[in-house]
């Protein structure tokens, strides 16, 4: 394997184990390494995220440096998830985030409106993206279609990125033509 693929691994490995720490302290409420790391050190060895030996010290490691980015409050005894931790874990959230399909559509289609302005270009750009790894269908730049229930994730959209006002979610019986979205979800 090439550096620049043993690097990029590495990075990955980095990343799930602090959402993974993260999490773990939404759920609890606080880590207290000596209490909860025996529960996370498992579900990271059951991924194959570290190795047996030195399983505490990159957890303990871990926490240390989400506090110094300010995701996680050390109080002396356990780690507390800050509001900045708590969004930051949204957003690792919603990256993964897949949406469960029904087995039989209504016959109705979710149609996803947004105008982002630019100076939100960074958000809007992530949005495109979580809605492509989604499975939404591009019908227009600002317009995404999906034919089920997807009012829970368009909610924590507009309350994670503050974009209330700027994303309207509509429950459409009919687009003209839609032979083609049919399609493109096997709903023929």
């Amino acid at each position: 394997m090439g550096k620049i693929e043993e690097a990029s691994k590495r990075k990955a490995r980095k990343g799930e184990i602090q959402k993974l720490v993260l999490e773990t302290v939404k759920l609890v409420g606080i880590l207290s390494i000596g209490l909860v790391a025996p529960n996370v050190i498992k579900a990271m060895n059951k991924l194959g995220l570290i190795s047996n030996k030195r399983q505490s010290e990159i957890v303990g490691s871990s926490a240390s440096r989400l506090a110094k980015k300010g995701l996680l409050r050390f109080n002396g005894k356990y780690y507390e998830l800050t509001d900045e931790g708590e969004k930051r874990l949204r957003k690792l959230e919603l990256q993964g985030y897949r949406l469960v399909r029904p087995g039989k559509w209504d016959k109705k289609w979710r149609v996803i409106i947004f105008d982002i302005p630019e100076k939100k270009k960074k958000i809007r750009d992530q949005i495109r993206s979580l809605f492509v790894s989604a499975g939404f269908f591009r019908l227009q730049d600002s317009v995404w279609v999906y034919p089920y229930d997807c009012e829970d994730i368009v909610g924590l959209l507009k309350t994670d990125f503050g974009i209330g006002k700027d994303l309207l979610y509509m429950i459409v019986d009919e687009i003209e033509n839609d032979k083609h979205l049919r399609r493109e979800f096997n709903l023929l």
